[in-house]
């Protein structure tokens, strides 16, 4: 079976300020032949790459449940910039006919001899061994003592992710973006290759799942300091640094506002979900059997109703943390004007700030030819379809650079 390609696409920023990092040195070998450069980069005025073109196994590898074959290529990227540690990442998954986007965030070095900071990316989910999911009640008590002190569902800016068992205390607390943890939760679980309304399902039972641990406060009403655990046996897998797909990223884009729900159940349900390959579930989601499904045209919805049942719905969450305004409930495009186009206007120009090569507006709230211009490369820069047009996941892209470069969100 022939061979395919992969692509690649790097973005380097700082840890500290969220702004890129211009002129880093990019090398890419093979994991396990470090010292065999295979490319050699470096990034823009935007802290990206050029996309890439990297050796995968056949694309069928990821689309075949019965395949034992490896279906990604596995490389390390090291990344250098005067002034900051260098950042070592090996296991970088390289899937066939699709992009991986490995974001890079760099340490500033306070002495000559910067240490590296080195990752490893272990076996994605569906080809290594990992402990099946341990079952819960899909509805959580709800106390009358106060315990959940949520009243609706409210999709959190960041959530602190125990990167281990729960009763591991030697395992660290990353504070990571709610839809950063998404993204990486996604591309470890499921492969990207997978038809589009497979990948719908699949984030909507990881978010579901997710929003379930953050509103019951799970962890928190046990004693625990977290949200959510990086361990399959009783959450899901995230795993620090890892590379992400084009794919995932434009699906979790439109929908991390949304989750699963019942009848008469304020909190999301806890979504719970094996391989279907190696661990059977009966009454939860398969992965490879959510493919099956997706390749036979069923949608997100039926997808996940052919499992959980007729009477789950998808429902959209009350409010989104850490944005300085929400969505206008409309698209802004050429001839829109207002307060809400000024807004955007002028955290554009924010943006700008960081971004030499996004242009800077009159933010007179009329969305004219320039202001389409300027959310076109914003758009490309970051990664959603270039349009013009700003519309839901656009505008939350924005607010969440913008947040990003001018540092008002407070970590809460």
């Amino acid at each position: 079976m022939p061979s395919s390609t992969g692509k690649l696409e790097i973005n380097v920023t700082s840890e500290i300020n969220g702004y890129p990092i211009a002129g880093a040195d990019i090398r890419i070998s093979y994991t396990g032949i470090p010292d065999s450069i295979l490319e050699e980069t470096t990034t823009d005025s935007s802290g990206q790459t050029e996309v890439l073109e990297l050796d995968a196994p056949p694309v069928e590898y990821s689309l075949d449940v019965t395949s034992d074959q490896q279906p990604y290529s596995e490389y390390t990227i090291l990344a250098s910039a005067p002034g900051f540690e260098t950042v070592s990442i090996a296991g970088a998954e390289i899937l066939g006919g699709v992009t991986a986007i490995q974001n890079i965030r760099m340490r500033p070095s306070d002495s000559a001899d910067s240490r590296e900071e080195r990752f490893v990316i272990p076996a994605h989910t569906l080809y290594g061994n990992y402990p099946p999911k341990i079952p819960e009640d899909e509805i959580k008590p709800v106390n009358e003592t106060g315990e959940i002190v949520l009243s609706r569902v409210v999709v959190p800016e960041y959530i602190v992710v125990h990167n281990g068992s729960p009763r591991d205390s030697t395992a660290q607390n990353y504070y990571v973006k709610y839809k950063d943890y998404i993204k990486n939760v996604a591309s470890s679980e499921i492969y990207a290759t997978w038809p589009a309304n497979t990948i719908r399902a699949n984030v909507l039972a990881i978010m579901s799942f997710t929003l379930n641990r953050v509103y019951t406060e799970w962890y928190r009403n046990q004693g625990f300091d977290f949200t959510i655990t990086s361990s399959t046996a009783f959450d899901h897998k995230w795993i620090p640094e890892r590379n992400i797909y084009d794919t995932i990223s434009v699906i979790v884009d439109e929908l991390f506002a949304d989750y699963l729900s019942r009848p008469n159940v304020r909190q999301p349900i806890l979504t719970q979900y094996c391989d279907g390959r190696q661990v059977q579930c009966p009454n939860w989601m398969t992965q490879w059997g959510s493919k099956s499904l997706g390749d036979q045209g069923y949608s997100p919805i039926e997808i996940l109703r052919y499992y959980y049942g007729d009477n789950m719905y998808i429902n959209t969450a009350e409010a989104i943390s850490g944005i300085p305004s929400s969505w206008p409930g409309y698209n802004l495009e050429i001839g829109s004007t207002g307060a809400k186009v000024r807004q955007l206007q002028e955290q554009l120009n924010v943006i700008a700030g960081a971004y030499p090569a996004l242009p800077t507006l009159n933010a007179d709230g009329i969305y004219g030819p320039a202001t389409a211009e300027a959310v076109r490369q914003f758009q490309g820069v970051f990664g959603l379809p270039q349009t013009g047009i700003t519309d839901y996941s656009t505008w939350y892209k924005i607010s969440e650079i913008y947040v990003g470069v001018s540092r008002i969100a407070e970590l809460t």
